[in-house]
């Protein structure tokens, strides 16, 4: 064991463990999945200059029309899904993304595919990797190539099978283009479950990828108790903020409890549309003592690694350290 381990490892149990006191920094890498709100009042705080966001999505082609005066906020398009024929010859994402940029739109970045390991119910866009790998060479491959546009690769659900579906595609566009396959610039993952799963799973992004930053697009820790909901938020957020091949994260919380399919404790509102503890801290803020309430449906995509345990998770900040 290296002499540093175990400070480091008494540093990653207290950060655990001090979860009401102590909150991530300020970060220039936040952002928003945006979502349509509960009252047009809460995109009033999102589109607050004064707070910690720098970016957004919204699973479209195009930017929230409330969000529009925010100029502190860039936005990220995503072509969420694709048609399921593998030789669609569909070009509307292109066509959509060229028009905005020949009116002056400033897009540098764009997503590629929401789960499409997953299914509806949870989100996902259901793409075979043919299919996928078709449309993203119709759709992408010429915004990277003729606009210099930099594009993540698909974000899959957290789960073996998204990583098992990622081979897949890039062997599929490997196939139709044998040049430089879906040739990308960032990896995004999606995660739901514990702090330990989260590290592990990114450490197996990190190893698969080693040359593309990460960005985490979708992730919280679904259906705890407040106490460990913020002691999740807190951990994590300092993590993706040490780490430099972290680029950006957003955090899947930007509604209210009551409407919170991860559980009311992971969102950044109240019932009542007051921002929570975890809300003000991800937008710069200190502590509200605001208490969300609510009740909804579980979403769990990341479970399954997240018995993976602490013991993998120091490892992973061994080697970051």
């Amino acid at each position: 064991m290296h002499t540093r381990s175990l400070p480091l490892l008494t540093s990653l149990l207290y950060l655990s463990s001090t979860v009401t006191t102590v909150h991530a920094a300020a970060s220039s890498k936040r952002g928003i999945v945006y979502v349509t709100p509960a009252s047009p009042s809460d995109d009033k705080i999102w589109s607050q200059p004064s707070n910690d966001l720098s970016w957004y999505y919204n699973y479209a082609y195009t930017p929230t029309a409330a969000l529009a005066s925010a100029s502190h906020l860039s936005f990220v398009p995503m072509l969420w899904g694709a048609p399921a024929s593998p030789t669609s010859a569909d070009t509307s994402f292109l066509d959509s993304i060229t028009s905005q940029l020949s009116s002056g739109a400033n897009i540098t970045h764009i997503l590629g595919y929401n789960e499409p390991d997953g299914g509806s119910s949870t989100g996902g866009s259901n793409l075979s990797p043919d299919a996928a790998a078709n449309t993203w060479l119709r759709n992408i491959k010429p915004l990277r190539d003729e606009h210099g546009i930099r594009v993540g690769l698909p974000a899959v659900t957290g789960s073996p099978g998204g990583i098992k579906w990622l081979e897949n595609f890039n062997a599929s566009c490997a196939a139709r283009n044998a040049d430089e396959g879906c040739a990308a610039d960032f990896i995004p993952i999606h995660w739901y479950g514990n702090f330990e799963g989260l590290a592990s799973h990114m450490g197996q992004v990190r190893a698969l990828y080693p040359s593309l930053p990460i960005w985490i697009t979708e992730y919280a820790l679904s259906h705890a108790d407040l106490k460990e909901t913020q002691g999740f938020y807190n951990t994590s957020a300092e993590y993706f903020d040490r780490l430099n091949y972290v680029d950006r994260y957003s955090y899947f919380g930007a509604f209210r409890s009551s409407k919170s399919n991860v559980g009311a404790n992971a969102a950044f509102l109240t019932q009542d549309g007051k921002l929570t503890d975890i809300g003000s801290w991800y937008l710069g803020g200190g502590a509200t003592g605001n208490v969300p309430k609510g009740k909804a449906g579980r979403r769990m995509e990341g479970s399954i690694l997240s018995v993976l345990g602490v013991v993998s998770a120091v490892a992973l900040l061994l080697v970051a350290y």
